[in-house]
């Protein structure tokens, strides 16, 4: 299986589990009067329309190259996580408006069922966190990665909610907004999670130098082609689940031009044999 398909295959996963997580959320919080679990479920909905952008993102970014896009459509990725962390945003200020309007609204106490929902729902999202961040590193996709933060986040909030609601019924009357501040305290920890999603994207749309052990290992399988003697530059940036490679690669100055242009051909296929992560590698050859 490709990484586009093993991603693609996670985020199905996700918006299944965000679809039955959202509509047990928002039951729960109804009738449980709990709005820790409502501003959780208001999470899981915008997690469902998130992972349907990454849906579309990995989708898209595995259409191969074309004439207006030579390297490939793989930019879309960045760009879907930017959208995410917008929905992410959208749905941790909306959270905080209405823990704030609850705070100063008196209201009955929660149900104390609804701890284990949210002991239940805890489990799940971290469970579906580790399975999808771990699918994220095998696939280097930045927009799954995304996603899979969704979960973390989701599984914090209802740690959160958990918090407050358990206060609020160990301390009885008068302590009814304890579950409306852990929803106001998981708003910010979502706005945080924002910030830790954003950047690397950002690097990423940048064309940051952030895959000094990518370059690392690429130096050391080089040299193991015959007739490659060491290497100069090497510039590694990210395309989608691929890494485009800029390499300057040392040969003997002896050599003619046809079998400088062989050996260069050679390298390339070795390294995308050896490195499957790596797309288009650009081979310059330096004589010795």
């Amino acid at each position: 299986m490709s990484n586009e398909q093993t991603a693609i295959k996670a985020t199905y996963f996700s918006i299944i589990g965000n679809f039955l997580l959202a509509l047990l959320k928002w039951l729960a919080g109804y009738f449980g009067n709990s709005y820790a679990l409502i501003a959780d479920a208001i999470e899981s909905t915008a997690d469902i329309f998130s992972s349907f952008l990454v849906l579309f993102g990995l989708k898209y970014a595995k259409r191969p190259a074309d004439e207006n896009h030579p390297y490939g459509h793989g930019r879309i990725e960045p760009l879907v996580t930017f959208v995410v962390v917008g929905f992410l945003i959208i749905s941790a200020t909306i959270i905080a408006y209405e823990s704030i309007q609850n705070i100063r609204t008196p209201h009955e106490l929660p149900k104390p069922w609804t701890l284990f929902v949210l002991l239940a729902i805890i489990i799940w999202k971290e469970v579906s966190f580790r399975v999808v961040i771990k699918k994220s590193k095998e696939t280097g996709s930045s927009s799954l990665r995304a996603d899979a933060w969704h979960h973390r986040s989701d599984a914090i909030t209802s740690v959160a909610a958990f918090i407050g609601i358990s206060i609020a019924l160990i301390l009885g009357k008068g302590y009814e907004s304890a579950d409306d501040f852990a929803a106001l305290f998981a708003s910010g920890f979502i706005l945080y999670n924002c910030y830790l999603i954003f950047r690397p994207a950002l690097g990423e749309i940048m064309d940051e130098n952030l895959y000094d052990d990518l370059i690392a290992e690429i130096r050391i399988n080089a040299v193991k082609v015959d007739g490659i003697l060491g290497t100069e530059k090497c510039f590694v940036r990210k395309l989608g689940t691929k890494h485009l490679v800029d390499l300057h690669a040392i040969v003997s100055g002896d050599i003619s031009v046809k079998e400088g242009h062989q050996l260069a051909h050679r390298l390339q296929d070795y390294l995308q044999k050896k490195m499957p992560q790596l797309g288009n590698i650009l081979i310059h050859i330096e004589p010795d």
